[in-house]
């Protein structure tokens, strides 16, 4: 009866997982556990005792996956929470200033300076295109994406475009999935562009497109990319750690967009032609 009774304490000790330190805790408590169990000199408390440390190893192992998992999704949910708020105020900056660049341009009006007025609102214009067209439509988290993204390209000096039709939101998958796909997507683009650039070419290019045609939602990538060996192309969807990018880059992003793709009875096909690579994704229009 003791024996059950430490036996079942040692498998939900185990089970929690929570932290390294406790783990090793629970590990001497399961070699103690054994170590009365031998003597004893009973053979059913050895048996019994080998075999909690066993369950309780498994319950481990799961519990420390699903942990993980959350954690994953966790991060995830913050990366959404931090783009939107960066969306977020980057209208409400703009919001704020429009009447002070309102007075701007209409005081070099009044002063007869039509030329330097027409370029002050040229440049006003296309900062106000370039956030309006990352969010026009757009649900909050792939908003947020498409800004963040946006930003990113710019700040490693790549030409970035966006040409949708309609808007991404108007996929139909879940947001979150909708942002994971973008985000993995652009963030492959926008890294192979940023590689392309580095080793000395001027053209580096990321270029989203979304468009419906004949039932089908049909969402693009295609980047300047630098020559990508054979071998990966043809597993580059397939398996984990597989990139075009060169490095230590883990090559997660392919596998996750052809999961989500799947999960949505979507098609996934991809070029690589030249200094180009393109992605391809159609997913059915559900009515």
């Amino acid at each position: 009866m003791i024996f059950s009774a430490i036996l079942f304490f040692s498998v939900k000790l185990n089970s929690s997982s929570f932290h390294p330190a406790l783990g090793a805790l629970f590990l001497v408590f399961q070699l103690l556990v054994l170590l009365a169990a031998v003597l004893s000199g009973s053979k059913a408390a050895i048996a019994a005792a080998a075999g909690a440390a066993v369950l309780a190893e498994t319950a481990r192992w799961y519990s420390g996956k699903i942990i993980l998992s959350s954690g994953a999704r966790l991060k995830e949910k913050e990366m959404e929470v931090r783009q939107l708020n960066d969306t977020y105020l980057a209208v409400r900056k703009q919001r704020h200033d429009f009447l002070k660049h309102v007075s701007a341009v209409q005081y070099m009006l009044d002063k007869g300076q039509f030329s330097e007025a027409k370029a002050y609102f040229g440049g006003l214009l296309s900062g106000y295109e370039e956030v309006n067209l990352a969010i026009k439509g757009e649900n909050g988290p792939v908003a947020g994406v498409l800004h963040h993204m946006q930003k990113k390209a710019s700040a490693e000096g790549i030409s970035i475009h966006y040409d949708l039709e309609l808007p991404l939101s108007s996929l139909p998958m879940k947001d979150e999935d909708i942002a994971a796909l973008a985000g993995n997507i652009l963030s492959n683009s926008i890294e192979a562009a940023a590689d392309y650039k580095a080793s000395g070419f001027d053209d580096a290019y990321a270029r989203l497109q979304f468009y419906k045609r004949s039932g089908l939602m049909i969402l693009t990538c295609s980047n300047s990319t630098l020559p990508v060996p054979q071998s990966i192309i043809d597993s580059l969807f397939e398996r984990f750690g597989m990139s075009t990018k060169e490095g230590d880059h883990e090559g997660l992003g392919t596998k996750i967009i052809k999961d989500i793709v799947l999960s949505y009875n979507g098609f996934l096909d991809y070029t690589h032609k030249g200094q180009s690579f393109e992605v391809k994704i159609k997913i059915p229009h559900i009515s």
